[in-house]
C-alpha cells in the first residue's frame, strides 16, 4: 500500500517540481491542490498520511490550515510538516510549536525531497 502525500502550495512550478520529486519514491502516492481551502478539503476526502504545507500563502496560509486540520476530527491526526523560505531558528521553533512534525526549506533539494519526507514519516 502506498503512502499518501499532499502537497499544498500556491505557486504552479513549485508545486510541480515537489511532485516530480516525490514520485521518485515508488511508495507515495501524491496529490497537489493550490490553496489552503482546496488544501483543506483534499485533506478530509483523501485522507494523506502526511501534508506538506507551504507558510506562506494568500487568503489562508499554513498556520491557518494547521489550526483548521486540527479543529476537524476527520483531519486532526493528520501529521503536517511546513514548507518555508524562512528557517531561522526561531521561525522553525514557532512553526514547530503550532504542532508541525517538522519543517522543511524552500527551496528544497528536489534529489532529497522524497528520503526527507519518508523520514518524517518513519520517524
Amino acid at each position: 500500500m502506498s503512502d499518501r502525500v499532499l502537497y499544498i502550495d500556491d505557486e504552479d512550478d513549485i508545486r510541480e517540481v515537489a511532485e516530480m520529486a516525490l514520485e521518485l519514491d515508488p511508495g507515495f502516492e501524491v496529490r497537489t491542490c493550490a490553496s489552503g481551502q482546496e488544501g483543506l478539503a483534499a485533506a478530509r476526502e483523501w485522507q494523506p498520511r502526511l501534508i506538506l504545507l507551504d507558510v506562506m500563502m494568500p487568503e489562508l496560509d499554513g498556520p491557518g490550515v494547521l489550526e483548521r486540520l486540527r479543529q476537524d476530527p476527520a483531519t486532526a491526526a493528520i501529521p503536517v510538516v511546513f514548507i518555508t523560505a524562512r528557517t531561522q531558528a526561531h521561525e522553525v521553533e514557532r512553526l514547530r510549536g503550532l504542532g508541525a512534525r517538522g519543517v522543511l526549506a524552500k527551496p528544497f533539494d528536489a534529489m532529497a525531497l522524497a528520503g526527507q519526507v519518508r523520514a518524517l514519516l518513519d520517524g
